[in-house]
């Protein structure tokens, strides 16, 4: 039997001398492959009387269990010489802080329209939300800005390549004027059979979408308009109502504005607000920060109400501009770049 004894004693050699698994594989495949030598042990039975062979090969079955248990260990051997490895390749640093999730808030501009429905709140004003994909007429032609008129181009925006139930094209919003149509028709009808119908006042912020790009305009921004119609609303009334916004919102009673002779389809007079500090980086220095002016008599009929009997004022702002000249920023796409370095100062 010295012969089986020395092949196990070989086997045992190679396997410990392989480095890799690639090396064991090719080892086992000299001792147990299709022409191992264990292999060709039991081939040569085939040769041996019926007693010989019966002895013979219960003695080479042993060798083919030392050798493979012998394999079996190796293999074991180099996995957890591997694990060890990677072990040690990642190792930790227990001794290092543990990861802290980092604190959230709330993005500048949502803190800015947060205080605008606020202070709007304080005076009466109920907030308003609509659809973001407008139809044309909502967009357009119920604002006094029929198709093709040339006003249009100062709002050019997005088109959807569809159409309503009523064949009319689909947009993205230029503007949350729709949402004062769509609040005003339907104050409209809930009091049509009533002899008075209550003020309509409310806000109306939201995303809106526009062709255009650059430090002060983006091509998605945020707008908020108001709408005040009643049966005696003056602009007397606009311009008490923006006054103590823009004081409350900044802040200061130092603050002078200048309602600037403008032109909007949708109101008439109209007027651009300009605001001026008296103190601070910007005193001295008037700045645009909405539009506004008298409803349209053709605004007011599309509303679903008698122009002759109601009659008020609107505005629209831009919350993102607000927002830049509230905290200091000269570059609107600071906003929507999510760089988390600007973001943090507002948390």
């Amino acid at each position: 039997m010295n012969d089986l004894d020395d092949l196990v004693q070989s086997a045992e050699a190679d396997f410990a001398q392989a480095a890799t698994p690639a090396e064991l594989e090719n080892a086992k495949a000299r001792y147990l492959g299709k022409a191992g030598r264990v292999t060709e042990l039991l081939k040569g039975l085939i040769t041996l009387a019926a007693d010989e062979k019966k002895s013979r090969g219960a003695a080479i079955n042993q060798v083919k269990q030392h050798v493979e248990a012998a394999l079996v260990a190796r293999r074991q051997s180099l996995a957890d010489a591997d694990l060890e490895r990677q072990l040690q390749a990642e190792a930790l640093d227990v001794s290092l802080p543990g990861r802290q999730r980092g604190r959230g808030g709330l993005h500048p501009v949502s803190r800015v329209i947060e205080r605008i429905e606020a202070i709007f709140g304080s005076m009466g004003f109920e907030v308003a939300d609509g659809p973001e994909i407008e139809t044309d007429w909502t967009s357009f032609t119920a604002l006094n800005n029929p198709e093709n008129h040339p006003a249009r181009s100062m709002q050019d925006t997005f088109y959807v390549d569809m159409k309503d139930a009523q064949g009319r094209w689909l947009n993205l919003r230029p503007h949350t004027s729709p949402m004062q149509v769509r609040f005003a028709r339907a104050h409209a009808r809930k009091y049509a059979d009533c002899g008075a119908m209550p003020e309509i006042r409310v806000i109306a912020p939201g995303r809106t979408y526009r062709v255009d790009s650059d430090a002060t305009h983006s091509p998605m921004f945020h707008q908020c308009e108001g709408l005040w119609i009643g049966e005696n609303v003056s602009f007397k009334d606009l311009k008490v109502v923006f006054t103590d916004f823009c004081r409350s919102f900044f802040e200061t009673d130092d603050l002078r504005l200048r309602f600037r002779p403008s032109f909007f389809p949708f109101t008439e007079p109209s007027a651009e607000i300009d605001i001026a500090f008296s103190s601070g980086p910007l005193k001295g220095q008037w700045l645009e920060v909405a539009g506004s002016g008298q409803v349209h008599p053709n605004v007011v009929r599309n509303f679903g109400l008698d122009p002759e009997r109601y009659i008020g004022f609107a505005f629209g702002m831009g919350p993102d501009r607000l927002a830049m000249l509230r905290y200091g920023v000269n570059d609107l796409r600071l906003f929507f770049d999510n760089d988390l370095r600007f973001l943090a100062q507002f948390m």
